[in-house]
């Protein structure tokens, strides 16, 4: 009995403590937006080697008030893996900080900073919405952001100008990362192709690198006209204005990157079937190519979409 009274105890605590966990992990994400925004990282950066906490406090903007509190902001992130603490060989007892591989990628000035994520995810554009989640639950609104906003994502993105750049910035963080490794990797895919419509390509920043790497071939940034409004192409890019579920420009290559995990399964076949399209009305009788880059949530449902979509898809996977 006292054995299954202490196993009955350990599971216990072990269940409070995963409770307690993620009840509060909030606190981690709003402390490193509380980091970036304050400028720690690119502060730390900039001194050159690890920073000394009282030259760290003295950097930043912030009320005499407040100072006391930011070695317990440094605690958090430390723990979180976003910054080391290093204590002096020399005896003295003030801590100082260096960057992480992980906060290396919030700087500011680094040209594959995730910094705008932290801008577009953290705004209460974004966050206001997962607040009436329960209550979305109950009634018949599509999604929590159409509830708490009175229209979809793309549309808001449309008439609030803070949104669109702050969304867009973000979908380019990670092109030189994206385009390397395709290019690396995957080259082979786009060898022979004379055109190419990225769908969903934003402010055209993978496409530029498509084009620059392969400039025989005729590409085209395709996004809804908010978007594209404005935007001038060069040589072979250009951009076009529309919207993928009413018909895609004519292309022997149709490319989307993280757009289809935005969308149902029924939403995704009726965006393949105007790839399809678009491919046989450039194609004439040739082979065209759908090249996806995006995130898979299970196998299972991407055979799913594949079996609606025979005999003219087949699936290759790098």
């Amino acid at each position: 009995m006292e054995s299954n009274g202490v196993d009955y105890a350990s599971k216990l605590l072990e269940s409070q403590s995963r409770v307690w966990h993620q009840l509060f992990s909030f606190i981690n994400s709003m402390s490193l937006k509380c980091a970036i925004d304050l400028g720690i990282p690119d502060a730390i950066h900039n001194h050159g080697q690890p920073m000394p906490l009282s030259k760290l406090i003295s950097s930043l903007q912030i009320h005499p008030n407040k100072t006391q509190f930011i070695h317990r902001l440094m605690r958090i992130l430390t723990h979180s893996g976003f910054f080391s603490k290093q204590i002096s060989s020399k005896g003295d007892p003030e801590s100082s900080y260096a960057l992480t591989d992980a906060s290396m990628l919030l700087l500011k000035d680094n040209p594959m900073s995730l910094f705008p994520y932290l801008s577009v995810v953290f705004d209460p554009i974004l966050t206001k919405p997962w607040c009436e989640l329960p209550a979305w639950f109950k009634n018949d609104s599509p999604t929590p952001f159409y509830m708490t906003h009175g229209m979809a994502l793309w549309d808001y993105a449309g008439v609030e100008p803070r949104l669109n750049k702050f969304f867009n910035d973000a979908m380019e963080t990670d092109t030189p990362f994206v385009s390397s490794v395709l290019f690396d990797k995957c080259k082979g895919v786009f060898e022979r192709l004379e055109s190419l419509v990225d769908v969903g390509g934003g402010t055209g920043t993978m496409t530029k690198a498509i084009a620059k790497a392969f400039p025989q071939m005729e590409c085209v940034v395709f996004d809804l006209p908010h978007v594209v409004d404005g935007l001038q192409g060069s040589g072979n890019l250009k951009y076009v204005g529309g919207d993928m579920f009413d018909s895609i420009p004519p292309s022997d290559a149709i490319f989307l990157k993280y757009i289809l995990h935005d969308w149902n399964d029924e939403k995704c076949i009726k965006i393949l079937k105007k790839c399809k399209e678009a491919i046989i009305t450039r194609s004439k009788g040739r082979k065209g190519k759908v090249i996806v880059i995006d995130m898979v949530v299970s196998d299972e449902r991407v055979i799913k979409i594949l079996n609606q979509l025979k005999p003219n898809f087949s699936l290759i996977c790098s």
